[in-house]
């Protein structure tokens, strides 16, 4: 079983990429931003990034989402920045099943793509911490890394494309 953690800064296209992704593999999906508490929600909301301290409980409930799917031994997708080595360690505790889709974009992108987007609770300005915050995966990591500058379906065609050379024990409906 794999589970597909999509990850990446705000404004990357997590949720947009993972519910494609979602509906290509048939796979279940969890928005990962729907499993942090309320204060961490209202924290964001005005301004104040999160520090470690905030992110460990969020970070065990959606590490607890993965291994429910691997309990079943299902298939899933889940939304998470999972921006430090340490995060994804948590996600990835069983060493095993889950790959993070890594997107990645430039700066100024990724900042238009926010102040475009309506209703979502982190503001723009909180962009700089993320990125100062992230972690690039490492070459051991099970990670895959695709522009964001590519359409979504583009986005989701070259991760497919690049989760079957990853897994080649696996094969994917690409349809």
């Amino acid at each position: 079983m794999t589970v597909l953690v999509v990850m990446g800064v705000s404004g990357s296209g997590k949720s947009t990429v993972a519910d494609l992704l979602s509906t290509r593999l048939g796979w279940p999906f969890m928005e990962g931003d729907s499993l942090h508490p309320d204060s961490n929600i209202a924290k964001m909301e005005s301004g104040q990034p999160l520090t470690d301290q905030d992110r460990w409980p969020w970070l065990e409930k959606v590490a607890a989402w993965i291994e429910a799917r691997h309990a079943a031994e299902e298939d899933g997708i889940i939304t998470c920045s999972a921006l430090k080595r340490s995060y994804r360690d948590v996600l990835n505790r069983r060493g095993e099943g889950v790959v993070f889709v890594h997107l990645t974009g430039e700066r100024q992108t990724l900042e238009d793509r926010m102040h475009k987007r309506a209703g979502h609770f982190m503001p723009p300005e909180m962009l700089t911490s993320q990125l100062e915050t992230l972690e690039e995966p490492r070459p051991d990591e099970p990670s895959i890394r695709v522009p964001i500058e590519l359409s979504p379906t583009a986005i989701v065609d070259e991760t497919m494309k690049q989760l079957e050379r990853h897994c080649t024990s696996r094969t994917f409906n690409r349809s």
